[in-house]
């Protein structure tokens, strides 16, 4: 349920209202507007007279919200959510690139890759410490040394630093390393107790897409974080598997659309994971900005063709500089800055 109030209501009769809500059980979140304050209901709503609101005399309107998740939902907050990262924003006009390996090899790649693309625009650094693989005797990252080594990258460049988290039991270290991002990755979108545990932190998450997972399941797996009280969630959608085999996986543009109306939480694209096939990184990152996609994260390698991970969908920082300035002029068609 969704209350919205009339213009110009005191602090005080706002205060008094939400105490009533709150005794009745229901938990009620109020999120300022510009023009008006709007209070978003979790839990059994039908302990709640809507008739009674309604008489209060303070009730512009009340709507009832169907899909199942609450917190995320663009009902209960209509304005996009901006996250805020050191010095940067994600989800407002100026959009949010992160760039790096895929995975954390030596000192020497990833502070020399992060020097690289700070020059050429890059407003983050990504790179795996920890890294979930398919196989079990693939290479499956630095671990310890890689969260290291990360931080020397931000320490030369200034850079936030991206890296994903693979269970419960490392939350304390990714909070105490600093790490700026972290991430869930697609495999993890439904791991609940680990979704849950950074609900409690303070930190933005960004949460990957499921390979399989419908855009209602993401959400909810963001709800899952939200519920606990951490809103500082960035969603992205880095392709689904279908039936196509030609490329990695399929990335799903119209999720972009679908999202921005659904949820008032920032979405950002992966292009390289979504294709698997560095050529497309170029077109698909243009598509996702055209579609109003509010960043991107893409693989980039100084040295592709080595890479000890996804080499073949990395691209160059020469190329990210390339790309970046093609990325400048349909974010200016579109109301957006890189």
């Amino acid at each position: 349920m969704v209350i919205i109030l009339k213009a110009n209501i005191s602090q005080t009769e706002v205060d008094k209202l939400v105490a009533k809500i709150r005794s009745l059980g229901v938990e009620a979140k109020i999120t300022e507007g510009t023009d008006q304050t709007i209070i978003g209901l979790v839990g059994d709503t039908t302990r709640v007279d809507s008739k009674k609101l309604q008489a209060s005399g303070l009730v512009e309107r009340i709507m009832i919200v169907q899909e199942p998740f609450k917190r995320a939902n663009r009902r209960f907050k209509s304005e996009d959510t901006i996250i805020t990262v050191a010095d940067k924003q994600i989800g407002g006009k100026k959009l949010t690139l992160i760039a790096g390996p895929c995975s954390v090899e030596t000192e020497e790649q990833i502070v020399g890759i992060a020097k690289d693309v700070k020059k050429l625009g890059a407003t983050a650094i990504r790179g795996g410490a920890f890294k979930p693989r398919t196989s079990p005797y693939s290479f499956q990252g630095l671990e310890l040394e890689g969260l290291r080594l990360l931080k020397l990258a931000k320490q030369e460049t200034g850079l936030p630093i991206v890296t994903e988290i693979m269970s419960t039991s490392m939350i304390d270290t990714f909070v105490k390393e600093d790490v700026d991002i972290i991430q869930v990755g697609a495999r993890n979108m439904q791991n609940f107790d680990l979704l849950k545990q950074l609900g409690k932190i303070n930190k933005p998450i960004l949460l990957k897409r499921g390979l399989a997972a419908t855009i209602e399941e993401w959400i909810m797996s963001a709800e899952y974080i939200m519920s606990g009280g951490n809103d500082n969630v960035i969603l992205c959608e880095r392709g689904i598997r279908t039936v196509e085999n030609y490329t990695r996986n399929t990335l799903d543009i119209s999720a972009v659309p679908v999202v921005k109306k659904l949820s008032h939480l920032p979405i950002i694209l992966d292009p390289s994971h979504a294709a698997g096939l560095n050529w497309m990184v170029d077109p698909l990152s243009k598509a996702a900005v055209a579609v109003g996609a509010d960043g991107l994260i893409i693989e980039v390698h100084n040295d592709p063709a080595n890479a000890l991970c996804d080499g073949q969908q990395s691209i160059t920082p020469k190329e990210f500089g390339e790309l970046r300035e093609k990325l400048k002029v349909i974010a200016s068609v579109v109301g957006r800055e890189v």
